[in-house]
Formats: structure tokens, C-alpha cells, sequence
């Protein structure tokens, strides 16, 4: 595997069994696309989470404005 995309993995969060899995199936660029497409899924997953927390955080600030808590 070219370094540059073992480095590319590394900076997209993929950890070493990823990159292993990855490297074995290179041969089979429509298996190394589900394995990045599943990996974006579980990343845009996590956005999600934690926008939603962020949104009960600000929910949470408005109410105690609004209620002069804060």
C-alpha cells in the first residue's frame, strides 16, 4: 500500500485493523469502496450524534434564559 494512503486512512480515522482489511482487499476496488463508503456512514453517524447532543445543549440554555436561571 502507497504510504500516502495508508496516511490518508490514518487522518480519516480508520484504526489499523481498517487499514489491514483494507490493504487485503486492494486488489478489489469495489470491496475497498463499500469498506470506505461504510466507514463515512459510521462517521456522518457519529456528526449526527453529536449535533444532536449540541442541540439539547442549546435548548437547554435557551429554557434557563428564558426562565432567568442563568
Amino acid at each position: 500500500m502507497k504510504e500516502s494512503i495508508r496516511q490518508n486512512l490514518i487522518d480519516a480515522g480508520c484504526d489499523d485493523e481498517f487499514i489491514e482489511q483494507f490493504d487485503a482487499c486492494s486488489c478489489d476496488i469495489k470491496q475497498c469502496e463499500k469498506m470506505l463508503t461504510a466507514h463515512r456512514k459510521e462517521l456522518l453517524d457519529e456528526v449526527h450524534e453529536k449535533e444532536r447532543c449540541i442541540s439539547c445543549l442549546d435548548y437547554l440554555v435557551f429554557m434557563m434564559k428564558k426562565e432567568g436561571s442563568v
